[in-house]
């Protein structure tokens, strides 16, 4: 049970490498402190080493497991100086909670060594081990016992022996009269024994009244059976730990350390301040009571709330049994002010004749509330409690009746709101709930196939394989995962072949795991398998750094029961938890964490998201085939964590008034928000769900978001259909970045955004982008087995699977955005042409001087550069955006393409369009292609030609710039630096008058120069 063991921390502190050296001498005498919870370790010192190796285990005691994912390990690491010297710093790690591994999974990682300040001189890393255990505890009657048999101090371990005796005399009452008198020979001796030894006595029995600090100070000794692990705390925090640990549930502890790092459940979720609360009628409906039971019999029972035309009724259920069920009618939505309970009897019969069975209902009465009267509750109040209600207007015969409920107007932040009957949702209909997703957590399975060994290749007929060489290749099949290696030849002279490969193949492997890896070899000369064996994934062993190589195995292979060996493959095969595996798109990523879980780092803040109500929806659907209809929702993605929000029902203008909160771990990630029409509550005739349609997406960089600060904005909701950019109404959002630490923020600009293995060891940019492709669909098949399940086009929508699909949108609008950059060197040379033409004359003047105190004082250049700079990015200050960025139709160019465009963009791949809409479209793209390929021809040309001065492709020219240079060199050893540029600078802004029309001397040597356009066919 989770109050029968004691956690404790393990931190081995291995080596360290690369320190700074720091006392003088080019060497360092390092060692290590430790903190943790209050508790301090310190190791050994290691003289004059820059790489000292300490190999040390220190153990911290846990005083409350359920608040260890909020604990900081803090290891500082210090040059020990001589006596009487203040010790130098060397460098520090801060590991979060989270990042504790439990023993076994635990393996040595190389931290880097962190500043304490920005002057602080810090290089090296610290080789650590941090991993926690969890130890059975004693039963509690057991601890008891020997507590008085040990003569304890507290008042509380006396009543302890005291309760078990009570309970022990009323059992056997012979066996507790020798057993007191023994324990009143141990007591006598034990005061023998105190009255022997004052000092030790002294210790063991405080004072009856200490003060605090004496309190703190001699804390008592422990017993015998705790010198085995001696405490390191104070006594009273640790009683009131092991109190709590009596007082908590039965819930396994990394459960709930996991769940509160992820939904943020330590934090008030009971604020709602970004949200408007909507008041909401509540009713819960317990039982009901009736006085005669035998005239009901068996018939069931049920109750039925009627407000206005807004009518509903329970689950029915025997008489002797409860309802229980919350209600939740929308308050804005009702049209009476009366709320009707009633209660009813089913009574069922059987026509002898046709044997038909009927079920006709009786009413046993009713009870009516004003709702002008019912009371009001705000949380953090205790839930209202039920009362008993007497039923009015039953008629004479039937039985009278009571019915205990509750009514209360409360708001959605209701402890009873998430599991009630809500009626601007439909009611209990499940895919209309509101429901938090984790997306799977994924790693990268690396395969690494080195050789194969004793292949049975003689798989046919002896002589038609004679002389005949076979191709052989590793398969690799993990799910729907497929990899081949490389195809390699092998003699068939003989029976055995061996080979090899030393490929790497790499998988997506979602947790849990699947549960085998299989390899098979492959002959493609006669198209059959040699053998296959499975590898068992949960076992496989896991890394997370480039400094340990995992070893290799070897497996057997099997092809079928004649065959059972046919060779033995040697393979490596580990879990790269070192990077993180990207299910979107890396410009739109929203979580950069390692796979590893002692990679990760504390959050730096807390995103909040108020999802307020959306507005002017246009109508999706028809219902009743005439009226148009919106049932809208939204979905929020951040890191692994999905939102979806309740569905409401037939309005246009839906307020849901739903906050969420995300732990950010680093501020230049994205928050995607879509909005969609539900379709998968009802199904068809044939019984299959419906799929939702997109009515909106937007993103949000946090990045551009001020810190502590609620931004509440309107934004249009635009999606794209065959006929054109469609604008589907707006939505209202609520959002705060929340961050306590500025300086994390500013460190983590200096820190890459992905983990350290993806630029030791990176990927290939094909390689990420299968694997990229191969993660989103295992989360898409994950969240599409949930319950409810979440469609496959909602989470192919937010991820942008189709993002790399041709479109001539797109296309159009990137070539828009190198334009766009390159616009202001255009206005840079615009300007400088109009300065050097003499456009405003006052300018080209303030030029000339400008151009004659650089020349003169050359070293003021990079200070007034960057003064410019700094006071022309501090006066834009005012003009900077004043709310979150969204997506923006005019830069996506959904306003400027044809219907054409637009279906060739949402075509499938491979395409279902007819033969002659392929034609047209590629005709054009290969007009497109043309086009760009003039382009790169052109931008090809100039570089060659500069190469052609240097190639002696044409002697004249290249004579010409020899004898050029020549005579540069010694005009430049005559005339000094600063002349020659004064004089070019007055020559490049001289008068117009001394201009010719026609090009200078420079432009037209360059341009008769040679290049390779006229070798190409």
């Amino acid at each position: 049970m989770a109050e029968n063991f004691s956690r404790k921390l393990i931190v081995e502190v291995s080596n360290a490498r690369n320190l700074m050296p720091k006392d003088g001498q080019g060497t360092a005498s390092a060692y290590v402190l430790i903190d943790y919870d209050g508790q301090r370790r310190r190791t050994k010192t290691k003289f004059r080493d820059l790489n000292p190796q300490w190999d040390e285990k220190h153990e911290f005691l846990v005083h409350d497991p359920n608040a260890m994912a909020t604990e900081t390990l803090e290891l500082n690491i210090y040059n020990d100086r001589k006596t009487g010297k203040r010790s130098t710093f060397l460098g520090k790690v801060k590991l979060s909670g989270t990042s504790f591994a439990k023993s076994g999974s635990e393996s040595l990682i190389y931290y880097p060594l962190e500043k304490r300040s920005v002057f602080s001189q810090i290089k090296g890393e610290l080789g650590l081990k941090v991993y926690f255990v969890d130890e059975e505890l004693p039963p509690v009657a057991d601890t008891a016992a020997s507590e008085k048999d040990e003569a304890p101090t507290t008042s509380t371990s006396e009543e302890a022996p005291r309760t078990v005796e009570k309970a022990e005399e009323e059992k056997k009452g012979t066996e507790d009269k020798a057993e007191e008198k023994k324990e009143e020979e141990k007591k006598e001796d034990q005061e023998k024994a105190s009255s022997s030894s004052t000092s030790n006595n002294q210790e063991e029995k405080p004072p009856e009244n200490p003060k605090p600090d004496e309190a703190q100070a001699a804390p008592p000794s422990p017993s015998p059976s705790q010198l085995k692990n001696p405490p390191i705390a104070h006594e009273d925090k640790a009683a009131k730990t092991q109190k709590d640990h009596k007082t908590t549930s039965g819930k396994p502890i990394g459960s709930e350390m996991d769940f509160k790092s992820l939904s943020g459940s330590d934090r008030s979720r009971s604020a709602y301040d970004l949200v408007d609360r909507v008041p909401f009628l509540f009713v819960r409906v317990l039982k009901a009571k009736h006085s005669n039971l035998e005239s009901i019999g068996s018939c069931c029972t049920f109750a039925k709330l009627v407000i206005g035309t807004h009518s509903i009724r329970t689950k029915s259920a025997a008489a002797e049994k409860d309802w229980d069920q919350v209600f939740a009618f929308d308050k804005e939505g009702l049209n009476s002010t009366a709320l009707e309970v009633s209660v009813w009897i089913e009574n069922k019969e059987t026509n002898a004749e046709t044997g038909v069975e009927t079920v006709t209902d009786s009413c046993l009465g009713n009870v009516s509330f004003d709702l002008q009267e019912v009371p009001k509750r705000v949380p953090p109040d205790s839930p209202l409690a039920p009362q008993w209600y007497t039923l009015e207007g039953s008629p004479e015969s039937s039985p009278a009746a009571d019915v205990m409920l509750a009514v209360w107007i409360g708001t959605q932040t209701d402890e009873a709101f998430q599991e009630a009957w809500q009626s601007d949702s439909g009611g209990l209909i499940p895919e209309t709930r509101a429901k938090v997703y984790l997306s799977p957590k994924l790693w990268y399975l690396r395969v690494t196939v080195i050789q194969t060994q004793d292949l049975q290749l003689g798989s046919g007929p002896p002589e038609p394989n004679k002389g005949r060489s076979h191709e052989l290749y590793v398969k690799a099949l993990l799910g729907a995962q497929i990899f081949k290696t490389a195809r390699s030849s092998v003699s068939s002279s003989t029976t055995l072949a061996n080979q090899s490969w030393n490929e790497d193949l790499v998988f997506i492997a979602a947790e849990p795991f699947e549960p085998f890896l299989v390899l098979s070899v492959e002959d493609v000369s006669n198209g059959q398998s040699v053998g296959h064996a499975k590898v068992h994934i949960p076992t496989v062993e896991r890394r997370v750094d480039d400094r340990t190589i995992p070893r290799s195995q070897w497996f057997n292979l099997f092809c079928d029961e004649k065959r059972p060996y046919t060779g033995r493959i040697h393979v490596r095969v580990y879990l790269e938890g070192g990077y993180h595996v990207l299910d979107e798109a890396a410009h739109v990523t929203s979580d950069v964490q390692a796979a590893a879980k002692q990679l990760s780092k504390p959050p730096i803040g807390l995103l909040e998201v108020g999802i307020r109500g959306a507005t002017n929806l246009l109508p999706v659907k028809t219902r009743d085939g005439s009226r148009g209809t919106t049932d809208a929702y939204v979905v929020a993605k951040y890191g692994p964590k999905w939102v979806r929000t309740r569905t409401i029902l037939d309005r246009f203008n839906p307020h849901w008034q739903e906050q969420y909160t995300w732990d950010v771990h680093d501020q230049c990630t994205v928050l995607t928000i879509g909005v969609f029409d539900n379709g998968r509550y009802k199904k068809d005739d044939s019984g299959k769900p419906g799929k939702d349609a997109r009515i909106g997406k937007l993103r949000i960089r946090l990045s551009t978001l001020d810190t502590n600060r609620a931004y509440i904005n309107w934004y249009p909701l635009t999606v794209l259909h065959h006929g054109g950019a469609r604008r589907m109404g707006e939505i209202q959002l609520a959002i705060r970045f929340s961050c306590s630490s500025w300086m994390n923020l500013l460190q983590a600009y200096s820190s890459p955004m992905l983990p350290r293995m993806h630029y030791v060891r990176p990927l290939g940019p094909a390689q990420q982008d299968i694997l990229r492709h191969t993660a989103m669909k295992i989360v898409t098949a994950r969240l599409a087995r949930s319950e409810p399940p979440m469609g496959h086009e909602v989470v192919q929508y937010m991820l942008d699977t189709d993002m790399n699909i041709w479109s001539m949108r797109r296309s159009k609008a990137n070539w828009f955005r190198v334009v766009g950059c390159l616009s202001r060197a255009v206005t840079l040379a615009r300007w400088l042409d109009g300065i050097r033409t003499w456009g405003h004359p006052p300018t080209t003047v303030l030029v000339h001087v400008l151009l004659v105190s650089v020349v003169l004082c050359p070293h003021l250049i990079l200070p007034t550069v960057f003064m410019y700079a700094f006071f022309i990015i501090t006066l834009r200050f005012r003009n900077r955006p004043r709310g979150p960025a969204n997506v923006d139709p005019r830069l996506s160019y959904v306003d400027v393409v044809g219907p054409d465009e637009l279906d060739e963009e949402m075509d499938g791949f491979p395409t279902t369009r007819s033969f002659d809409q392929v034609r047209v479209r590629y005709d054009r793209l290969r007009a497109l292609a043309g086009r760009a390929q003039t382009l790169l021809g052109d931008v090809a040309a100039q570089g060659e030609r500069v190469e052609a001065l240097f190639n002696w492709r044409d002697p004249r020219a290249t004579g010409i710039f020899v004898v050029f240079c020549l005579f540069a060199s010694l005009l430049f050893y005559v005339v000094p630096f600063k002349a020659f540029v004064l004089g070019a600078g007055f020559y490049y802004l001289r008068h117009p008058r001394f201009r010719d029309d026609m090009p200078s001397v420079p432009i037209n040597f360059f341009k008769r120069l040679p290049s390779y356009s006229d070798q190409i066919l």
